[in-house]
């Protein structure tokens, strides 16, 4: 087998593109975490607010509790996330740097280094598209959480409109 990349013109294009293109993506998943954890911590600090109140019914202080330890479990979520996509996003960008080496051996006499190079890109690429799996399962189970509590906060809010509503 050659090095040489001539008889197929896309394998070079997609041997740099494919990692540019998913570096881009990790970029934007990325950004989109660290704006969700930012989110998370004002509504932390939301829940704190609103646990001074020293005249909280038990039961509204009971919620705002499960809230907050939600909150934080959702935090964490977006951490590991975010972790995850500048794992994909250094993978993601190593592998186009690695292509692009390996791409400029392909003309020459270093066969093993072509090789090796691709192989090396290869693997990487795989470490990067696990980790944006990873990512979008973080932010999977963040979301969930996020909805739990926008459940109680709904429930919450039907129980006050029945309960003001109700004949006296």
């Amino acid at each position: 087998m050659s090095g040489d990349l001539t008889p197929n013109p896309f394998a070079l294009l997609s041997l740099i593109g494919a990692p540019a293109v998913l570096t881009n993506a990790a970029s934007v998943l990325a950004l989109s975490t660290s704006n969700r954890f930012l989110r998370a911590s004002e509504r932390m600090r939301a829940l704190s607010t609103r646990t001074e109140d020293r005249n909280l019914s038990p039961e509204l202080r009971a919620l705002l509790l499960r809230q907050a330890d939600r909150t934080e479990r959702q935090a964490l979520y977006l951490l590991k996330g975010l972790r995850a996509a500048y794992v994909a996003l250094g993978s993601f960008a190593s592998a186009s740097l690695i292509s692009i080496l390996g791409a400029g051996l392909a003309g020459s006499r270093l066969h093993l280094g072509f090789h090796t190079m691709g192989a090396l890109a290869l693997a990487v690429g795989f470490v990067g598209a696990g980790g944006l799996v990873t990512a979008c399962l973080q932010l999977l189970r963040a979301t969930q959480l996020s909805m739990q509590n926008m459940s109680e906060e709904a429930a919450l809010i039907r129980s006050r409109e029945q309960t003001s509503s109700a004949p006296v």
